[in-house]
């Protein structure tokens, strides 16, 4: 899903044919962690949707401190823009030509990437999914992540306890039709709310892109249709931040609660602020630095990550409910990214 949203700054050279970023680092550890046959350091590709989303800055940070600490060799490489798939195929197909042993990549399309994933794979490299999975999920060996579902049920939990049993009058300010992340986030929320998809309490739905400007035209448009709206659940803190302009806009601010996802740090500033009123924190650098470790694993000894590796969610708010154990904004800002 495009983070904004939903964080240290990467060493880059460009690849014009490929329109992409790749860089490497870990190059003074030669031979510290073992190549599985080639004498020299663990070759570690990673991949993301684009090189300058907070979240995915974050996530290059722990690769690359992780392969510092291992002795691993690390290729990054992004999309041009969110969305760009074809950039990522050529991305993987010249990290196997580089001889990696392992690639961490967050798709852009988790179904158009599958067959590069395949052939990657054929090849012996090691492909784990970060942050969103392949689809099928099992397309990649492994997928290291937030669980979405989770961060979704723990906001919608908390957005009941914190309305009181009051009539609610719910908005959903969403990622984009049929993106894993998005959906699995929106549904989380439904759940934890303790309501389904067609319920009377859900007034407005509006696609953002998680865009701050996207969210901010979503929520204008949402009160013309339901002035009334008391809570609003967005697919992160960039669209939350959107839905507040156009609230306050309408002096409404103070009497609607927004609740979001992803924990960066400009978001858990606005739970601070009270902007927001919670959000469920991801934790991006945690997946690279698991992943860089699955792979220097597999290639010294071959064991292969599989799965799906839950890298934690936590609730974070200033103005707590016991229906949800959660930690404050000071604890947020402590772990935030951005």
């Amino acid at each position: 899903m495009k983070r904004t949203v939903r964080t240290a700054l990467p060493l880059v050279a460009s690849l014009a044919s490929a329109a992409l970023l790749l860089t490497a680092c870990g190059e003074g550890a030669k031979g510290s962690a073992g190549s599985g046959g080639s004498g020299g350091p663990v070759k570690v590709g990673l991949i993301t949707k684009t090189d300058t989303n907070p979240f995915f800055v974050k996530m290059k940070e722990g690769a690359e401190a992780a392969a510092k600490k291992s002795g691993a060799e690390l290729s990054t490489a992004a999309g041009k823009f969110d969305g760009d798939n074809e950039g990522q195929v050529t991305a993987i197909e010249n990290m196997v030509a580089a001889g990696v042993k392992g690639i961490l990549i967050t798709p852009n399309d988790s179904k158009a990437i599958v067959p590069a994933i395949q052939q990657a794979r054929k090849k012996g490299v090691l492909v784990i999914a970060l942050d969103s999975p392949t689809d099928p999920q099992d397309a990649a060996d492994a997928l290291f992540a937030t669980d979405n579902l989770k961060a979704g049920e723990l906001i919608g939990r908390y957005a009941k306890a914190a309305t009181a049993g009051k009539p609610a009058k719910i908005a959903t300010l969403d990622l984009a039709p049929g993106v894993a992340v998005g959906q699995l986030r929106h549904d989380g929320f439904l759940k934890g709310y303790g309501i389904k998809e067609g319920d009377p309490a859900l007034v407005c739905s509006q696609d953002t892109g998680g865009d701050q400007a996207k969210g901010q035209t979503a929520m204008e448009n949402c009160l013309q249709k339901a002035p009334d709206i008391n809570v609003v659940y967005t697919i992160n803190e960039p669209a939350a931040l959107g839905a507040y302009t156009a609230l306050k806009a309408k002096g409404r601010e103070k009497d609607v609660l927004i609740v979001s996802v992803d924990g960066g740090c400009t978001g858990t500033e606005a739970v601070k602020s009270g902007r927001i009123a919670a959000t469920s924190q991801q934790y991006p650098l945690l997946m690279a630095v698991k992943g860089v470790d699955a792979v220097v694993a597999y290639a010294k000894g071959g064991t292969k990550a599989s799965g799906y590796v839950d890298t934690g969610v936590t609730l974070i708010t200033d103005t707590p409910t016991s229906a949800v154990p959660a930690k404050d904004s000071a604890y947020g800002l402590e772990n935030c990214w951005g």
